[in-house]
């Protein structure tokens, strides 16, 4: 008998879905109530319609679904108080029927699927307006739509009507993207090129996961003068490029490579992790008394930041124990994963159009024949080489875009210029996709053609829900071709992906030569 249900990322049991506990970690209990705290959310949105929520509702309604995602909360009892929440706020808007666990994943194969596809998209874009929450910025429209999108999935539909739910949440989740955009540039900066460094210097330091700049900048503060360094890991990687986080010479590097290698990279690490948003892997005994997680990241036994007066966070915890544990006594020369030393970041839209005319330059005169957009999410499955070697072996007239931690495969790898411009161009987090999609936009308008019509191929890897958002904003914006891998997702029926296939041209990976002689000829 089943203890739990769960086929949300790419490395669920066997292809198809843990059931007997979670590949990332997570508990049967923890993940029977994040589908309890689910099917609450469902039945607030039901009792919101027609009335006007409260604010805490609404960020209820993002906390809650940003707290089911992969690697973000293994808490049971933070979830317990999720619910307890959530019930509350539903009975002050006059109640309303919660949505039955027990069909969640269960019905009609193809309605499960575009259900949850649905589901999990929407879990992927609270992520998004959170991170924009937290710097003050909102869209109504944005927030009207989960409530929207949560009721929608407690009621029945016609396939062809989840379609169009889909592609709906598509187009709005890219007016959530464009919020982030705003809320992270004007508040830090566009950002710029720049050069960071995997060596650790002598001397106490910190560690920082996740996603969340404005837990990095308070932390950044907080640190300033005090001895200790910082350095990023896994997505906290862009954060380099952001001028108003540049300015601290204390932001010294990068430690460390993919998120899904942190239980071998953070074994007896002399200095704590801070992990803000998402990434957690469950701690090992020789770090996790250094471990510290924020918002709406948990683990049990694990020491929590809360949440403080007006969004100020007290990091004193964390930077005693950077103090206690006093880093290595010399320098640490790391690498990536390729034996590199250096990372470049920052190339994000205003970095890109900034060079437009180049760009445009180098593809009319031939010196730019194509442009791949490798990027999406990371993981441990086997197979994932594949983008390591897709990138090795493109052209040296060819670019390759990337963001979010798939770069992870290839950014220490030096693989030359064209024009002046590194072949390898990091745009940033996944929270960035906005500006791969514009810089996409705006090149089609330069060549006064469609984005389907550009030397543009998207070559892109999942792993958790905000993958998925991005793939139907992608769709939704009639963006055709696009090779996705390393593995099908399994919430994807046969008759839905046949759909997605025939209707926009989604492409399975296969070989990186085979890919490669497909796109290029």
């Amino acid at each position: 008998m089943a203890n739990m249900f769960c086929f949300q990322c790419e490395q669920t049991a066997g292809g198809k879905a843990c059931t007997m506990a979670g590949v990332c970690g997570k508990k049967p209990d923890v993940a029977n109530k994040q589908d309890e705290l689910t099917c609450a959310l469902i039945g607030l949105a039901r009792a919101a319609e027609g009335k006007k929520p409260s604010k805490r509702a609404d960020e209820l309604m993002m906390q809650g679904l940003f707290a089911t995602i992969t690697n973000v909360n293994f808490d049971g009892e933070r979830i317990d108080e999720l619910i307890r929440e959530v019930e509350q706020e539903k009975e002050n808007l006059g109640g309303a029927p919660n949505f039955p666990v027990e069909q969640l994943w269960t019905g009609d194969s193809d309605v499960v699927s575009l259900r949850s596809t649905l589901l999990l998209g929407i879990r992927g874009m609270a992520a998004y307006a959170w991170h924009a929450h937290v710097l003050g910025k909102s869209n109504d429209k944005v927030t009207e739509w989960f409530y929207r999108g949560m009721k929608a999935l407690g009621d029945d539909h016609s396939v062809e009507e989840w379609l169009d739910l889909l592609m709906e949440f598509g187009k709005i989740n890219l007016e959530c993207m464009a919020l982030l955009d705003e809320a992270n540039t004007s508040t830090y900066g566009h950002p710029v090129p720049t050069k960071v460094t995997t060596h650790i210097e002598k001397g106490p330091f910190i560690v920082i996961s996740g996603h969340d700049l404005h837990d990095l900048k308070q932390l950044l503060e907080q640190t300033d003068g005090k001895g200790i360094n910082v350095y990023t890991h896994g997505e906290m990687l862009p954060a380099h490029s952001y001028p108003e986080l540049k300015k601290y010479p204390h932001l010294k590097g990068n430690f460390g490579t993919a998120w899904q290698n942190q239980q071998k990279e953070f074994d007896n690490i002399p200095a704590p992790i801070l992990f803000t948003t998402n990434c957690l892997m469950p701690p090992k005994a020789s770090y996790a008394d250094r471990v510290f997680t924020t918002a709406v990241v948990g683990y049990p036994g694990i020491k929590h930041i809360p949440d403080g007066e007006n969004g100020v966070k007290d990091f004193s915890p964390v930077i005693e124990k950077a103090l206690e544990l006093g880093g290595w006594d010399e320098t640490k020369e790391f690498t990536g994963i390729n034996g590199g030393s250096e990372l470049m970041t920052g190339f994000a839209r205003n970095a890109v159009l900034g060079v437009a005319d180049k760009v445009i330059e180098a593809v009319k005169s031939g010196a730019i024949r194509h442009f791949f957009l490798v990027g999406g999410c990371d993981g441990a499955k086997p197979g994932r080489n594949y983008y390591t070697e897709f990138v090795k072996q493109t052209p040296k007239d060819t670019v390759i875009l990337t963001l979010a931690c798939g770069k992870y495969r290839f950014n220490d790898l030096n693989i030359g210029e064209i024009g002046g411009l590194p072949r390898i161009m990091d745009m940033g987090q996944c929270n960035d996709a906005y500006s791969a999609i514009q810089v996409a936009l705006a090149l089609a308008d330069a060549f006064e053609c469609g984005v389907n019509d550009l030397p543009l191929t998207l070559v892109l890897s999942w792993y958790e829900q905000k993958a998925v958002c991005i793939l139907l904003t992608l769709l939704a914006l009639g963006i055709k071709n696009i090779y996705i891998g390393p593995s099908i997702p399994a919430f994807f029926s046969s008759n839905v992906l046949n759909v997605l296939v025939e209707k926009f041209g989604l492409k399975p990976i296969s070989t990186p030569e085979e890919d490669l002689k497909a796109i290029l000829g």
